[in-house]
């Protein structure tokens, strides 16, 4: 063995004991700890009808979904927005599949295959029937449409089945759509048709509407009674949380948070810094020609946004009246103008008509007629030959319209919108066609719509000047060592209060605007005043109660907060509603009290003045009361007063009761009642129709609610 070889063989052997040297004390510390390489709660998505979701199966749905749009659509972007919408979608089919089609299958709704096909080719479902229309004309697409402008199954039929092979993939998963559409209507029926209502139930809900009441009362409210007077103890609170722990459910898992937020603002030097680069910017403008300006604009401008616009007298932009006379290229400025220091460049005069009329044929690169893409090559190409088509007079502009254009906007009229001036809302490029053209002249025009061919059919005798101005925009904001120095303030104050109390108390010292983001969800996607809160958010979901965040840096802006509360899903633990309990249950010694003082002084008396009189309140008066009223005049919201006067026969009083604004005696002094019809049969039908237009979106939500739903989704970037 040569010693190369030696060296070789001893390096490996030296690199195995060392790698099983750092295996097992991998392992060694994961046993130790009890821990694992992944915990599975760390990739838990969500947990659906007991189903835990993990990450890798997730992700691997919302890649799918991603390269189907990607496979339909090459020159799709998949951009934020894009993408949580498609989450979201992905999810909520999860949910679809684990709990809706579980109850499908339950009582066996199916669709059959002979369903299907009429469904899709013999008597057209509306899902199919939206698939195949135009959606800004809102009319079917003219190879599948009658001359009345309906669905036409021959013609449907026909392209079914001379589809190609893509085709195929998209009639696919419509059948795959239109199942899931029919069974969902199918089961959603079949719980419709299920809730029937009684002739007694009818009867009661024409009564609760019809019966009107009109009373007399007192009462005596809380607010009359400060509640510092009222002593409750902790026994107290908790018999009273215990009673009503239905008012204390928490549907959905929240946080709150206290914060406070360090606002970046440019300093005096910021201002002066700007202000110098911005003279610089004049003085090279001015030597920009104008094709050179974009790209400068680019260059200068905040965001690199390009913007050249035209004006007239009554609407310029520049302030500087010597504009309207100054030559080509007279640059303006710097001008502060609310948190930008602009600077403007007069590009380019020229006199248009004051009105235009044209008509146009649009080869868009989404070609809606076609369904598919273009290229911008490709559409061109097609733009210019049919331009020499129609100056050769081979063919009218008329029929181009009717069987060419993707404009289904003005299809019906030529391609023609009618007279229009520069403040129409058509982009710039097509006005300047006809405001800027000749009658007769046929030209193509790009925009970001596609290619259009213009024919220019009217133009006004009136003109006047349009001013083409250019502008760069600089953002009035901090350098990077104020922003520095705003940071170090935030971070200083979060290492120094490290818990709730020194938080607060650092807050009173310093006078520090302290901030409340409450009701905050694990999946949600923004916080008032916080911009792409993500980050925030996570640090919350894995902080317990009292942390104090590190700090948060947002669009000019640096957080540090503070976990105030912490509401996990189910009925909520005393200690976090205390404060409540306590409201409530002095609420109710108050109405105990009440109560004994109404007994006591008017027990005898039987009509309102005589009870107002002996309490030393005023009567009150609430006439046309009905069983289904929302409030009492004066009052707000009382359901049991309503409750009871509603139950009561005239000339009747009542007992002191208790109610959510006080404890009251009602008198009811009259009653009017309509006759009972001979049958029900119409108000059954009405309840019953107002019954099944709740099935389709509280089925949803119960089933949703009965599978007890996990959903952990913010914890992870997809």
């Amino acid at each position: 063995m040569s010693v190369l070889e030696k060296i070789r063989s001893k390096t490996g052997l030296l690199v195995g004991i060392v790698g099983l040297a750092l295996l097992i004390f991998v392992l060694e510390s994961l046993l130790g700890s009890g821990g694992a390489l992944f915990s599975s709660q760390d990739r838990l998505v969500g947990v659906i009808d007991g189903d835990k979701i993990d990450v890798t199966l997730f992700k691997t749905k919302v890649d799918e979904q991603v390269a189907q749009i990607q496979k339909a659509n090459p020159q799709a972007q998949i951009d934020e927005k894009t993408k949580e919408q498609i989450i979201d979608q992905v999810w909520n089919q999860m949910i679809n599949d684990e709990v809706i089609k579980r109850q499908f299958k339950k009582v066996g709704v199916a669709v059959s295959d002979d369903e299907l096909y009429d469904l899709m080719l013999v008597h057209p479902h509306q899902y199919v029937v939206q698939q195949l229309t135009d959606q800004q004309t809102g009319k079917v697409y003219e190879q599948f449409a009658r001359p009345d402008g309906t669905l036409d199954p021959a013609k449907l039929n026909g392209f079914v089945n001379q589809m190609t092979a893509e085709q195929e993939t998209f009639w696919k998963q419509l059948e795959k759509s239109i199942i899931e559409v029919r069974t969902a209507e199918k089961y959603n029926n079949l719980l419709k048709k299920g809730l029937y209502v009684t002739t007694a139930e009818a009867k009661d809900a024409f009564v609760a509407q019809s019966k009107q009441v009109n009373t007399n009362f007192v009462m005596k409210r809380y607010s009359s009674v400060s509640d510092s007077t009222v002593k409750v103890t902790d026994d107290d609170i908790a018999a009273y949380y215990n009673k009503h722990q239905n008012e204390y459910k928490v549907k959905e898992t929240t946080r709150k948070i206290e914060y406070i937020a360090y606002d970046v603002m440019p300093s005096k030097l910021d201002f002066e810094a700007l202000q110098k680069d911005a003279m610089r910017v004049v003085e090279e403008f001015k030597t920009k020609i104008a094709k050179e300006d974009s790209s400068y604009i680019a260059q200068e401008s905040d965001g690199e946004q390009v913007v050249i616009s035209n004006f007239t007298k009554k609407n310029m932009i520049i302030s500087d009246s010597t504009v309207f006379g100054a030559p080509k290229g007279t640059v303006y400025g710097p001008y502060t103008e609310g948190t930008f220091v602009k600077i403007y460049k007069l590009e380019d005069v020229k006199s248009i008509a004051d009105s235009a009329k044209v008509r146009h044929i649009l080869i868009g690169l989404q070609s809606q007629r076609a369904q598919k893409q273009r290229t911008p090559e490709a559409a061109k190409r097609m733009a210019d030959s049919l331009l020499v088509l129609l100056k050769a007079k081979q063919v009218s502009f008329d029929t181009l319209v009717k069987t060419v254009s993707d404009d289904g906007g003005s299809l019906n009229n030529g391609g023609d919108y009618g007279w229009f001036d520069e403040n129409k809302g058509f982009v710039d490029a097509f006005k300047s066609a006809g405001l800027e053209g000749t009658v007769g002249n046929i030209s193509v025009v790009p925009t970001q719509f596609g290619f259009h061919i213009i024919e220019v059919l009217g133009v006004s005798k009136t003109r006047h000047n349009s001013y083409k101005v250019a502008q760069i925009s600089k953002l009035i904001g901090p350098s990077s060592e104020t922003t520095q120095e705003y940071f170090k303030q935030a971070s200083d104050f979060a290492g120094q209060n490290q818990t709730a109390d020194l938080f607060n108390k650092s807050i009173e010292t310093q006078k520090l605007n302290k901030r409340i983001a409450d009701n905050i969800k694990e999946n949600d996607k923004t916080i008032a005043g916080l911009e792409n809160p993500k980050e925030l958010i996570r640090w919350i979901y894995k902080s317990k109660k009292g942390e104090i965040s590190p700090v948060f840096e947002f669009k000019d802006r640096f957080i540090v907060a503070n976990l105030v509360s912490v509401k996990e899903k189910g009925v909520a633990p005393l200690e976090e509603v205390k404060e409540e309990a306590k409201v409530k249950a002095i609420r109710d010694k108050k109405a105990e009290a009440f109560i004994t003082e109404f007994n006591t002084k008017a027990g005898s008396a039987k009509t309102a003045e005589d009870i107002a009189a002996k309490m030393g309140l005023m009567p009150e008066k609430a006439d046309n009361l009905t069983f289904s009223s929302y409030n009492v005049a004066a009052i707000g919201r009382e359901d049991d007063l309503i409750g009871t006067a509603t139950s009561m026969k005239a000339n009747t009083t009542s007992k002191a009761i208790k109610g959510d604004n006080g404890v009251f005696v009602v008198c009811v002094t009259g009653v009017n009642e309509m006759p009972l019809p001979k049958d029900f049969k119409a108000k059954q039908k009405e309840v019953e129709q107002a019954n099944a237009s709740r099935v389709d979106y509280e089925l949803y939500e119960a089933l949703k609610d009965k599978a007890n739903i996990e959903d952990h989704r913010g914890k992870f970037d997809f």
